[in-house]
């Protein structure tokens, strides 16, 4: 399994500040010590779905949409998803972070999942940090790294 974190952003994925895309990148590193990690940057909604279409693979990309009215899940829960996806032979799984007006409702209808990080509202950059952390402890749980103390 390959696992994707995709954002669309209007500045073609440069991000304001090497404070937070050092963060991803250092979280980025260390979760591909478990699976392949890689970062796509997306101008908009159309070439995000676009990307997963033309996917190649035995299976489709699952597509996991960060939104605000998505569901909340533990950093337990994320950690079974990864695991159930990859034990059930899942290629590609894309974790993407929508555009600042959200995403449009044919997108949120093509997602998998709705994702939230939570009832408060994040900065895009922000919310990268968090996706990315969040990734890291749940592979670090699937491998019963001390890492996730459960807190």
């Amino acid at each position: 399994m390959t696992l994707y974190l995709g954002s669309i952003t209007a500045r073609g994925g440069r991000t304001k500040s090497s404070a937070t895309g050092a963060l991803v990148a250092g979280y980025m590193d260390r979760a591909r010590r478990y699976i392949p990690v890689e970062s796509l940057n997306f101008p908009d909604e159309d070439s995000l779905f676009t990307w997963v279409d033309r996917g190649k693979g035995r299976t489709g990309c699952f597509v996991v949409l960060l939104d605000s009215s998505g569901r909340e899940f533990s950093s337990e829960e994320i950690a079974s998803l990864l695991t159930k996806l990859r034990d059930d032979g899942q290629q590609r799984v894309l974790l993407a972070i929508g555009p600042a007006n959200g995403w449009s409702e044919t997108s949120r209808r093509r997602g998998n999942i709705l994702l939230s990080l939570g009832r408060i509202t994040l900065p895009h950059e922000l919310a990268a940090v968090v996706l990315s952390e969040q990734v890291y402890r749940a592979l670090t749980i699937s491998a019963g790294h001390p890492y996730h103390s459960g807190h």
